[in-house]
Protein backbone atom coordinates (compact mmCIF):
# COMPACT_ATOMS: atom_id res chain seq x y z
CA UNK A 1 0.00 0.00 0.00
CA UNK A 2 1.55 3.32 -0.99
CA UNK A 3 2.34 5.78 1.76
CA UNK A 4 1.53 9.40 1.02
CA UNK A 5 3.85 12.33 0.81
CA UNK A 6 2.78 15.48 2.66
CA UNK A 7 0.96 17.08 -0.30
CA UNK A 8 -0.57 13.76 -1.36
CA UNK A 9 -1.94 13.33 2.15
CA UNK A 10 -3.45 16.83 2.17
CA UNK A 11 -5.12 16.16 -1.18
CA UNK A 12 -6.43 12.77 -0.04
CA UNK A 13 -7.88 14.36 3.11
CA UNK A 14 -9.81 16.85 0.95
CA UNK A 15 -11.06 14.10 -1.33
CA UNK A 16 -12.12 11.90 1.60
CA UNK A 17 -14.01 14.85 3.10
CA UNK A 18 -15.88 15.54 -0.15
CA UNK A 19 -19.25 13.97 -0.80
CA UNK A 20 -18.69 13.81 -4.57
CA UNK A 21 -15.81 13.52 -7.07
CA UNK A 22 -13.77 16.72 -7.40
CA UNK A 23 -12.12 18.47 -10.33
CA UNK A 24 -8.53 19.70 -10.06
CA UNK A 25 -9.84 23.26 -9.60
CA UNK A 26 -12.02 22.16 -6.66
CA UNK A 27 -9.16 20.30 -4.97
CA UNK A 28 -6.93 23.35 -5.41
CA UNK A 29 -9.61 25.58 -3.84
CA UNK A 30 -10.06 23.13 -0.95
CA UNK A 31 -6.34 23.39 -0.18
CA UNK A 32 -6.57 27.18 0.25
CA UNK A 33 -5.80 29.19 2.34
CA UNK A 34 -3.30 26.69 3.79
CA UNK A 35 -1.53 26.21 0.47
CA UNK A 36 -1.27 28.32 -2.66
CA UNK A 37 -0.45 25.83 -5.39
CA UNK A 38 -0.35 26.03 -9.15
CA UNK A 39 -3.14 24.25 -11.00
CA UNK A 40 -0.55 22.05 -12.73
CA UNK A 41 0.96 21.00 -9.38
CA UNK A 42 -2.39 19.77 -8.08
CA UNK A 43 -3.12 18.09 -11.42
CA UNK A 44 0.24 16.27 -11.33
CA UNK A 45 -0.29 15.01 -7.77
CA UNK A 46 -3.82 13.83 -8.59
CA UNK A 47 -2.47 12.00 -11.64
CA UNK A 48 0.23 10.34 -9.52
CA UNK A 49 -2.36 9.24 -6.95
CA UNK A 50 -4.48 7.87 -9.81
CA UNK A 51 -1.51 5.92 -11.22
CA UNK A 52 -0.79 4.53 -7.72
CA UNK A 53 -4.32 3.14 -7.70
CA UNK A 54 -5.55 5.41 -4.89
CA UNK A 55 -8.01 7.40 -7.03
CA UNK A 56 -10.49 6.72 -9.78
CA UNK A 57 -11.28 9.38 -12.29
CA UNK A 58 -14.00 10.08 -14.79
CA UNK A 59 -14.01 12.48 -17.69
CA UNK A 60 -15.88 15.73 -17.07
CA UNK A 61 -15.61 17.69 -20.30
CA UNK A 62 -11.94 18.40 -20.94
CA UNK A 63 -11.02 17.70 -17.32
CA UNK A 64 -11.32 14.81 -14.89
CA UNK A 65 -13.19 14.37 -11.64
CA UNK A 66 -11.32 12.39 -8.98
CA UNK A 67 -12.51 10.34 -6.01
CA UNK A 68 -10.77 7.93 -3.63
CA UNK A 69 -10.85 4.23 -4.41
CA UNK A 70 -11.13 3.40 -0.70
CA UNK A 71 -12.32 5.19 2.41
CA UNK A 72 -9.92 6.81 4.82
CA UNK A 73 -10.81 4.15 7.40
CA UNK A 74 -10.09 1.32 4.95
CA UNK A 75 -6.74 2.89 4.00
CA UNK A 76 -5.81 3.29 7.67
CA UNK A 77 -6.78 -0.30 8.43
CA UNK A 78 -4.65 -1.54 5.54
CA UNK A 79 -1.62 0.37 6.83
CA UNK A 80 -2.20 -1.01 10.34
CA UNK A 81 -2.46 -4.55 9.00
CA UNK A 82 0.72 -4.16 6.94
CA UNK A 83 2.61 -2.85 9.96
CA UNK A 84 1.34 -5.64 12.17
CA UNK A 85 2.17 -8.35 9.63
CA UNK A 86 5.80 -7.18 9.54
CA UNK A 87 6.30 -8.01 13.23
CA UNK A 88 8.31 -11.08 14.12
CA UNK A 89 5.96 -11.55 17.09
CA UNK A 90 2.53 -10.18 16.05
CA UNK A 91 1.02 -10.82 19.50
CA UNK A 92 3.71 -8.73 21.21
CA UNK A 93 3.31 -5.97 18.60
CA UNK A 94 -0.43 -5.94 19.26
CA UNK A 95 0.17 -5.65 23.01
CA UNK A 96 2.46 -2.64 22.47
CA UNK A 97 -0.09 -1.11 20.10
CA UNK A 98 -2.94 -1.49 22.59
CA UNK A 99 -0.83 -0.19 25.47
CA UNK A 100 -0.19 3.00 23.50
CA UNK A 101 -3.93 3.61 22.95
CA UNK A 102 -5.95 6.23 24.73
CA UNK A 103 -8.95 5.10 26.79
CA UNK A 104 -11.27 6.30 23.99
CA UNK A 105 -9.31 4.28 21.43
CA UNK A 106 -9.55 1.18 23.64
CA UNK A 107 -13.32 1.70 23.92
CA UNK A 108 -13.50 1.93 20.13
CA UNK A 109 -11.47 -1.29 19.86
CA UNK A 110 -13.85 -3.08 22.24
CA UNK A 111 -16.83 -1.87 20.20
CA UNK A 112 -15.21 -3.04 16.96
CA UNK A 113 -14.46 -6.47 18.41
CA UNK A 114 -18.09 -6.80 19.52
CA UNK A 115 -19.21 -6.05 15.95
CA UNK A 116 -16.74 -8.40 14.25
CA UNK A 117 -16.71 -11.17 16.85
CA UNK A 118 -20.13 -11.13 18.50
CA UNK A 119 -20.57 -13.27 21.60
CA UNK A 120 -22.16 -16.61 20.83
CA UNK A 121 -25.80 -16.76 21.85
CA UNK A 122 -26.68 -19.25 24.58
CA UNK A 123 -27.94 -22.57 23.25
CA UNK A 124 -31.64 -23.32 23.62
CA UNK A 125 -32.75 -26.36 25.62
CA UNK A 126 -33.59 -28.15 22.38
CA UNK A 127 -30.13 -27.48 20.97
CA UNK A 128 -28.45 -28.69 24.17
CA UNK A 129 -30.47 -31.91 24.08
CA UNK A 130 -29.75 -32.71 20.43
CA UNK A 131 -26.67 -34.52 19.11
CA UNK A 132 -24.20 -32.72 16.80
CA UNK A 133 -25.53 -34.62 13.76
CA UNK A 134 -29.11 -33.53 14.51
CA UNK A 135 -28.05 -29.84 14.58
CA UNK A 136 -26.89 -29.81 10.96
Amino acid sequence: MPRFGELEEQIMLRLWAADHPLRVREVREALRPDRELAHTTVMTVLDKLYRKGMLRREAAGRAYKYEPVMSRESYTATLMHEGWSMAENPAAALVYFIEAMTPDQRDALRDAIRVVLPSPRPATREEEASTPDERR
